[in-house]
């Protein structure tokens, strides 16, 4: 069976997507994969990743945020 984690919910202001992070553990072992979830209205998209993978987005991830101005959007 497979085993998975809730890591992190998060739901974005404009346009109301929630993104959910799991871990996601394979009963034969292996390498854990992190679960992304974005659900839009009724629609679904979901993708494993591995650990290097994650890494690299998340570093992607904050370098740009890092360059943004930070402002409250407006809804």
């Amino acid at each position: 069976m497979t085993q998975i984690t809730p890591l992190d919910k998060l739901r974005v202001p404009l346009g109301g997507q929630e993104i959910e992070l799991q871990q996601v553990d394979f009963y034969t072992g292996g390498m854990s994969f992190l679960r992304t979830r974005i659900r839009e209205k009724s629609r679904f998209t979901i993708f494993d990743i591995d650990p290097d993978t994650a890494e690299a987005w998340g570093r992607a991830l904050l370098a740009w945020a890092d360059k943004q101005p930070r402002e409250t959007p407006t809804p």
